[in-house]
């Protein structure tokens, strides 16, 4: 049966229907389905994040490539329909809940492995070796990626289905950054693998979409004294775009001209720039600047 007929016949069968609130689309195109599995590099031996596993279709093919797959449903209307597609695979566990009222690391890991696996001294290095794979809805994708980047411990990698638009944001250069952009490129390494028409999904969205690796890094790739410090920074910067970064900044960090002007002559970033185009060797330059 193929994955349109499947999503088609168990819908019917358990008399149920896309919910609009949630941003259900249900991704039936089979080369887009294994496309998204390979993408993953998954092991006998690997463990996977799955969020929003729908009906089950993508379930079970990562159920058949890694060791182990813990799928968190957020619409209870889904888990009968999820319990009889996947009662095949004991390797899925089913959690009906909100990923974003969830820690995946306790998801993922049991408490004595959290414990020796997590580097204390070091926030920005707590990295696991599970991968995480989701289908997110356009209201919630800037939610989840920083929920799962900012997480006690962190996924090694993500594959991520979403609007076209958003994951053109994501893997940007500067120039024509975002602050979800930056705050993605702190944590990882964000790349398009395909992008999905429409059609493939049941029932279609107006807007095509496409799947995004992001490599996490172990370490981000600038250093940075005090990760929240950073992201206040960032995040005034951003406050007000089309600003220029002095301005930006005095409003966001409620800070004197001078203290803002003396920041960004010792980042030696231009005051009259703004937020996109600076690289996160700059924010972070700026950062220490300000911090100091």
């Amino acid at each position: 049966m193929s994955s349109a007929s499947e999503v088609r016949e168990l819908l019917a069968r358990f008399n149920l229907r896309a919910r609009k609130s949630l941003g259900q689309n249900f991704l039936i195109d089979d080369a887009a389905l294994d496309q998204i599995v390979v993408a993953a590099d998954l092991t006998p031996d690997a463990a996977v994040l799955e969020i929003g596993p729908g009906l089950g279709t993508l379930t079970q093919r990562l159920a058949r490539a890694a060791g182990r797959v813990i799928a968190v449903e957020l619409d209870q209307n889904l888990i009968p329909a999820l319990h009889d597609t996947l009662a095949a695979y004991p390797n899925v566990e089913l959690i009906h809940g909100d990923i974003l009222q969830l820690d995946p690391s306790a998801l993922i890991t049991k408490q004595s492995d959290y414990q020796t696996t997590r580097l204390p001294d070091d926030p920005t290095t707590r990295l696991s070796h599970y991968k995480v794979v989701a289908n997110l809805p356009y209201y919630i994708t800037s939610a989840v990626i920083r929920h799962l980047l900012e997480a006690p411990l962190r996924p090694s990698l993500l594959i991520l289905t979403m609007q076209l638009e958003v994951a053109q944001r994501l893997v940007a250069a500067p120039g024509d950054l975002s602050l979800l952009a930056v705050s993605v490129q702190f944590y990882g390494k964000p790349s398009l693998v395909t992008r999905i028409k429409a059609g493939s999904f049941y029932p279609a969205p107006k807007v095509d979409s496409a799947v995004v690796r992001i490599d996490v890094h172990p370490r981000p790739p600038v250093d940075v004294r005090d990760v929240d410090h950073f992201f206040a920074v960032v995040k005034a910067g951003f406050g007000q775009k089309r600003k220029q970064l002095h301005n930006a900044l005095r409003s966001g960090l409620s800070l004197p001209a001078q203290v803002i002007d003396a920041a960004l002559s010792q980042a030696n970033v231009d005051p009259k720039r703004r937020a996109e185009t600076l690289t996160l060797r700059e924010w972070a330059a700026l950062a220490e600047a300000l911090h100091r």
